[in-house]
């Protein structure tokens, strides 16, 4: 059995599995075969954003809240004190980029063995 693939999103594919149709369309599809996971601060910043997106679209914003807190069920959080420690090595990846997405490059760079419980990861120290 070959090992499972892993995804990470970041917190506009939070937001869109929160207010659109296709994103949790597409977890609820591939969430048997593909891990989904997102640094705790991609969840923080989604949150920060669902008032203003909820009330641009008439929507009930703690709702929208409760749903994100459901797509945790098919997208793993990700504490920070697993991926901080790397924080120098993802900024270099990124550098060119984003900088502030470093989190998102860190759990990227996660084994692929990363499953709910686990509390110790290395990355490459390239």
């Amino acid at each position: 059995m070959s090992p499972r693939k892993g995804l990470v999103l970041d917190a506009n594919i939070l937001l869109r599995a929160v207010f659109g149709i296709r994103v949790m369309q597409i977890l609820e599809t591939y969430e048997d075969v593909a891990g989904f996971y997102s640094p705790d601060v991609c969840f923080a910043e989604a949150e920060k954003y669902i008032p203003d997106v909820a009330k641009r679209r008439g929507l009930n914003s703690a709702l929208a809240r409760s749903i994100l807190q459901d797509v945790t069920g098919i997208i793993q959080p990700v504490d920070k004190s697993l991926y901080e420690s790397h924080e120098k090595l993802a900024r270099e990846r990124i550098q060119r980029r984003d900088p502030r997405d470093w989190p998102i490059v860190t759990v990227a760079l996660l084994p692929s063995n990363l499953h709910p419980g686990d509390r110790v990861h290395r990355l490459p120290t390239q």
